[in-house]
């Protein structure tokens, strides 16, 4: 018999004892109405939670104890055991949707772990997580040792429990501490970040320990091999993750934005790796949460992600799977068990235990760490919220078999009344911890930061056909990019109208190539940066470009018309509808130079000193001070703010019931505010007010003070069919003795 159709001919043999039945009509009732349910009580419970300042996870928790045998089946036993009952097959098909909501939850945390944080934090996060590691797992390893027999599923394997124990205690709740900070709005104080650093820390080594004691339960015993081989698998897949897998990870995130694009590709491409990964993590004997929660941590790294697919992600886990978990764990508890004497009082052992070690590690950690003694009573309060990392290693264990009923109903007791501690208790201890003068500089800067225009871009695009312009273009895109990591993509794009002969393809084909080179030979771009080139077609050049710009662009960088100005556009009919319709932030470059200048001063880098922003103190101005203040920084150059004063002391007077003081006070007030934006990008900047007509003080202050470039910010309007950003912009773009880049943001955000 031919070994290759042996599993064939047994698939068949299976297959004739008949076909295999579709879920039931009643099973398939059950499980709808076990949702539904659960959903609804866990949500309504979370919202009251949330208003009363509590974790909404604490109200979800709750509603798994209402609708298990503690409440629901006390006083309605019947119908509860009816909804709810005790089979295997049902109990399966509820466990099935409460593991995704498991590996989800993790995928999100993952999400928003920022192991920048942990790296900059590193020694006193480090230290802080040691001690939140090790003396709690040293008590919980000692508690579980001395538990009465009664606590342990098999009395034989005493070791295996107490690890499991204390791998317990060890853990921290990453999602309930940032919850916590977030709505006390600390997470961006120092020790808001020293605890959240401290925290990914402590559960990154958890979930490693988890992974460990898992492997020696799956195993049944205690032996060096097994360690070895749970250790060695950790480690295996860690390093394989953070090495080979982040660099595959943004590849792939990139092949799925260029090809298919969207955040709905984006979330399956991020669903298939997780799923992927955990699979992969279980089957090397190490927890399935693991790779969910290492993939969760890649993708939010990788700057392709889409993160309107890592927001419909958290959307879909916080208002439907998470709360399914967490209320179907709380079913498992039996509150009629915890009350028996002897496990209330084992319960309340395992309690103090907890919480004491956590304390006392994290304060320890912390005081060797280097923080005050507040601050260290702060990280314990913190650290000591275990919610749904508790959650789910209580689960793993009754799935495992490690974990009894009543041990399980006692670690989601610990859960939930350590959750409920940590609000009121950082409030109290973070209400002696003062800022040093050092941090509140810094959450100043960082609330510069959260409304800077020029550090939310990542991704710039850069249509091309060649020409002195796009040429300055890619010289002031290498600067900006220095300000932080972008990647840029050069677009040529061809239009399908026109006749396609062989000859002509020919010239087409070397008109890109000549044009895209053009470009890349000027750009500098930090090490860190990512450039990449593409060649499109479509029915005309102008919708290549918008398509293209649809995939994720913070930038469009585009060079104005060259000798080829469309008779009533503003630039040219391409250009023009470029600006007019992008759905991201627009940049025209105009070089204004002549023929000689710009083959000498192209030639290399065209060279600038000093950059001339004129500004009103609109949010549009604020913009092009970013951009100017991020190229004077990598050049050196100098940017002067102007502010012109455009009507006479009869006007004001006559129309706003204002001087000229006044009036003059609120200019300098505007151009001071913009400075010192500009001075904390790390720009030298000066300031002037002018008097007269705006356009011509703005060109006469450019010509006499040898302006290098202008950068100016405007909306964008349609006149006629033309772009036409007001009649002052379009007379500088056109009269200037300079260069001059011109900023606009958004003007159809829905055109995608």
């Amino acid at each position: 018999m031919n070994p290759l159709l042996d599993p064939l001919l047994a698939a068949s043999a299976v297959a004739q004892k008949g076909p295999i039945k579709p879920l039931g009509h009643h099973e398939l009732l059950l499980i709808l109405l076990e949702l539904a349910l659960l959903l609804l009580v866990s949500r309504g419970l979370g919202e009251f939670m949330r208003r009363i300042k509590l974790p909404p996870v604490v109200g979800e928790l709750l509603a798994g104890v209402l609708l298990g045998p503690s409440v629901f089946g006390w006083l309605l036993p019947s119908l509860q055991e009816h909804i709810f009952p005790k089979i295997q097959a049902q109990s399966d098909l509820l466990s099935v949707v409460s593991w995704l909501g498991v590996l989800f939850l993790l995928v999100v945390t993952g999400l928003e772990t920022d192991l920048n944080l942990i790296v900059r934090k590193g020694k006193t996060a480090l230290v802080i997580s040691l001690g939140g590691i090790v003396i709690p797992f040293a008590t919980g390893l000692g508690l579980g040792w001395f538990l009465p027999e009664g606590f342990l599923v098999n009395p034989n394997q005493r070791l295996i429990f107490s690890l499991f124990i204390a791998t317990a205690m060890s853990i921290s709740a990453v999602p309930v501490i940032a919850k916590v900070l977030m709505d006390l709005k600390l997470i961006r104080r120092d020790i808001g970040q020293v605890t959240l650093a401290a925290g990914m820390t402590d559960d990154t080594i958890g979930w490693i320990l988890l992974s460990v004691v898992s492997g020696l339960a799956s195993s049944g015993k205690f032996d060096f091999q097994t360690v070895f081989r749970s250790v060695g698998g950790a480690v295996l897949f860690l390093g394989i993750a953070f090495t080979i897998g982040r660099s595959l990870m943004s590849w792939v995130f990139r092949w799925v934005d260029n090809y298919i694009g969207g955040p709905t590709a984006s979330l399956s491409a991020l669903l298939v790796l997780a799923l992927g990964a955990a699979a992969f993590t279980h089957t090397l004997g190490i927890e399935a949460a693991l790779g969910a929660f290492v993939t969760g941590i890649l993708a939010g790294q990788s700057p392709r992600f889409s993160r309107e697919a890592g927001l419909t992600l958290e959307l879909i886990t916080s208002g439907f799977l998470a709360p399914i978990f967490f209320a179907t764990a709380g079913l498992k508890v039996d509150l009629l068990q915890i009350l028996n004497p002897q496990t209330l009082g084992i319960g309340l052992l395992v309690l103090a235990v907890a919480c004491f070690g956590k304390f006392t590690g994290a304060y320890i950690g912390s005081r060797i760490g280097g923080l005050s003694h507040w601050e260290g009573i702060a990280m314990g309060s913190g650290m000591n919220a275990r919610g749904a990392m508790e959650i789910i290693v209580a689960t793993i264990g009754v799935s495992l078999g490690v974990l009894n009923p009543q041990m399980y109903s006692i670690i989601v007791m610990v859960a939930i009344v350590t959750s409920l501690m940590a609000p009121p208790l950082l409030r109290w201890s973070l209400s002696k911890v003062s800022m040093s003068d050092e941090e509140v500089q810094r959450l100043e800067q960082e609330q510069l930061a959260s409304r800077s225009f020029i550090k939310r871009i990542r991704r710039v695009l850069m249509p091309t056909q060649g020409g002195p312009n796009v040429k300055l273009a890619a010289q002031l895109v290498s600067h900006l990019a220095h300000q932080n990591p972008v990647e840029v993509t050069i677009l040529f794009a061809k239009s399908d109208k026109k006749a396609k002969t062989k000859s002509a393809n020919a010239v087409k084909d070397t008109t890109a190539e000549t044009a895209i080179a053009t470009v890349t030979e000027k750009f500098h771009l930090p090490a860190e940066s990512l450039l990449e080139t593409k060649v499109e077609s479509g029915s005309n050049k102008a919708e290549v470009i918008l398509k293209e710009a649809c995939k994720g662009y913070d930038l469009i960088v585009i060079g104005a018309t060259e000798r080829q100005r469309s008779k009533g556009a503003l630039f040219n009919l391409l250009v023009d509808r470029v600006v007019q319709e992008a759905p991201c932030a627009t940049m025209v470059v105009k070089s204004n130079l002549s023929e000689a200048e710009e083959e000498t001063d192209l030639a290399a880098y065209h060279k600038i000193g000093h950059i001339l922003v004129p500004t009103s103190g609109t949010e549009y101005s604020q913009h092009a001070v970013e951009v100017a203040s991020t190229i004077a920084t990598q050049t050196g150059a100098t940017v002067t703010l102007v502010n012109v004063v455009n009507r006479t002391q009869q006007e004001y007077i006559l129309f706003e019931q204002q001087t000229m003081s006044s009036v003059t006070d609120l200019a300098e007030k505007i151009v001071h505010e913009q400075a010192e934006v500009g001075r904390g990008l790390g720009a030298s900047v000066k300031t002037a007010i002018l008097n007269g007509s705006p356009e011509l003080e703005i060109l006469k202050f450019a010509r006499v003070n040898e302006v290098d470039l202008i950068v100016m910010a405007s909306s964008v309007r349609t006149v006629s069919g033309r772009a036409f950003f007001g009649h002052r912009t379009d007379a500088i773009l056109n009269k200037a003795p300079c260069p001059v880049a011109v900023i606009t943001l958004a003007a159809n955000t829905t055109s995608c």
